[in-house]
């Protein structure tokens, strides 16, 4: 179990430190969502070992609620800023979300519609 744990750690580590480098150059996105990217890829292309990543994973997961405590006490500290705006932050929201969920659609459709063309082409040859 142990070796998971160092195997897990090493792997983020070195994502998130490629991601660092990665964002010298091109500062575009934060260095952690450039190593996120290069961590799936290397999960994606089975580089890195899903298997003894997955315990931590699971751990992870199980305590990520007390990462949302500090925003819950945020909530609380700027109450009064909330109950002034809430009905414009809330409109955002739903808006910004409704545009990414209609985006991430129409993009996965297109890529499905492709993938189904080239096997109808690859069945026809």
């Amino acid at each position: 179990m142990f070796s998971h744990i160092i195997y897990s750690i090493f792997s983020v580590g070195i994502c998130l430190l490629a991601g660092k480098m990665i964002e010298t150059f091109l500062p575009i996105l934060p260095a952690s969502l450039y190593g996120m990217m290069m961590f799936t890829m290397l999960l994606h292309f089975k580089i890195l070992n899903a298997k003894r990543i997955q315990p931590c994973i699971e751990w992870a997961l199980a305590n990520m609620a007390v990462c949302f405590v500090p925003a819950g006490v945020g909530i609380i500290n700027h109450f009064e800023l909330i109950k002034a705006h809430g009905f414009t932050l809330i409109a955002i929201i739903f808006f910004t979300t409704f545009l990414l969920l209609t985006f991430v659609g129409l993009v996965y459709q297109r890529q499905l519609n492709r993938q189904q063309l080239a096997a109808t082409n690859e069945q026809k040859k």
